[in-house]
């Protein structure tokens, strides 16, 4: 018996799963994949982080179910760190949350606030969730520009003007993840005086706010704009921050209303993360933060390594100023192929793994996303490799064109 499940259908076929599953059989036949492709930080966690953990595990009253909402020490810690680093002062018990990572929290809320049909604005390329939550949860995505520039409102002034119904909510990520653009608080202010004139709520994604390379224009936080925290929900992680991924921590704070919405919804879905990853967790915030200065010191070196080592092979790609990312223009004469093919190559003749920007949207064709998650002797063995993959680049080239017309003639028979 079939049956078509109708949020399933809705759902395109990820498009990163491709390169993945060819990642996986290079592995298993031996072959050394240098990978760029996931973000998935290869940092280790903190030692006094860890230690936490190891402490606060060997107490079997923690073993028990915890608190959806999150433990009161980490909301009062996520509180702690709004009024440190942004002078944002947040009610830990109505007005923030602790998530399973920011990803479920994002989802969840989706769940929450979305009904069958509603409107929610997306920059598009973003990160899959930022659509595909509201998309899951029945709604309808109206795409938006990413770059934070003049362009921006007034596209989000025309997304407004031709939606019906109003779209319910507008979603942010800067630090963006894949683009590495960053907003400034002017942007933000004319984004929140819009939305609040509309009534539109704002659901920002700070998830990279500490992996910034300018010391003296660390990313802003949206809700450091006044009114701000009448629409708006904001969402951090400890993934990126304190090299956390695996440990599914991560933070809604904001407007009340929404947090109330998304508690409901967790309370019927989990009892939340173990209690032991949370009192290590509130560590991470309220202890030295020297960790992640390190941090932030290698994902900048590391950066440097792969800009100016694909520079010197001639591929010129942005430097970016935050996140652990570099969003490359696929370069020529590759770039007629598009970003599936060309990562696809890139891994097959190169063995580096990307991820393609196609992936992010329709808007991130002519892209792939390159994630800093390898030491830097790694990087320059890539950048060899890529070097040798650019020298052969028009016998690939032609090679792969030349397929595809047998193809296309295949197909016409």
């Amino acid at each position: 018996m079939e049956h078509d499940f109708h949020r399933i259908t809705r759902l395109p076929p990820y498009v990163f799963s491709e390169v993945n599953a060819m990642k996986a059989k290079a592995r298993n036949n031996g072959e050394d994949i240098i990978d760029f492709g996931m973000g998935n930080p290869d940092l280790p966690t903190p030692e006094h982080i860890v230690e936490k953990l190891s402490e606060t595990v060997r107490n079997p009253k923690t073993h028990r179910y915890s608190n959806s909402r999150g433990i009161p020490g980490l909301r009062r810690a996520l509180c702690s760190y709004y009024e440190r680093r942004f002078n944002v002062s947040l009610d830990p018990e109505r007005e923030a949350i602790v998530t399973i990572g920011s990803k479920e929290g994002l989802a969840n809320l989706a769940q929450a606030i979305t009904g069958p049909g509603d409107i929610i604005l997306v920059p598009n390329p973003s990160y899959p969730i930022h659509q595909f939550g509201f998309i899951i949860a029945d709604g309808a995505v109206r795409y938006l520009p990413v770059k934070p520039d003049s362009s921006f409102i007034p596209a989000l002034e025309r997304a407004i003007q031709h939606s019906v119904p109003k779209p319910v909510a507008l979603v942010l990520c800067y630090p963006a993840n894949p683009t590495a653009y960053v907003a400034d608080l002017s942007f933000y202010s004319e984004v929140v005086e819009l939305c609040r004139f509309h009534n539109i709520y704002i659901l920002s994604d700070l998830a990279y706010a500490e992996i910034y390379f300018d010391d003296e224009n660390p990313p802003p936080s949206v809700l450091q704009v006044p009114g701000a925290r009448d629409i708006t929900v904001e969402f951090t992680s400890t993934s990126k921050t304190y090299s956390m991924p695996g440990w599914r921590i991560g933070f809604a704070a904001g407007n009340e209303k929404l947090i109330s919405a998304l508690a409901r919804v967790k309370s019927y879905l989990d009892y939340g993360a173990f209690t032991p990853i949370q009192v290590a967790a509130a560590t991470a915030l309220n202890g030295s933060q020297e960790c992640v200065v390190e941090t932030r010191a290698i994902y900048k070196g590391r950066r440097d390594v792969l800009i100016d080592g694909l520079s010197r092979v001639g591929w010129d790609i942005p430097k970016p100023s935050a996140s652990m990312y570099a969003w490359a223009p696929i370069p020529k004469p590759f770039d007629q192929l598009g970003s599936l093919k060309f990562s696809k190559l890139l891994l097959e003749h190169a063995n580096v793994a990307v991820s393609p920007g196609l992936g992010f949207g329709e808007n991130g064709e002519g892209y792939v996303r390159i994630a800093v998650v390898e030491n830097e002797q790694r990087i320059r063995q890539a950048v060899r490799s890529i070097r040798n993959f650019f020298s052969n680049s028009e016998e690939i080239v032609t090679s792969e064109l030349q397929g595809n017309v047998f193809s296309l003639a295949a197909l016409k028979k």
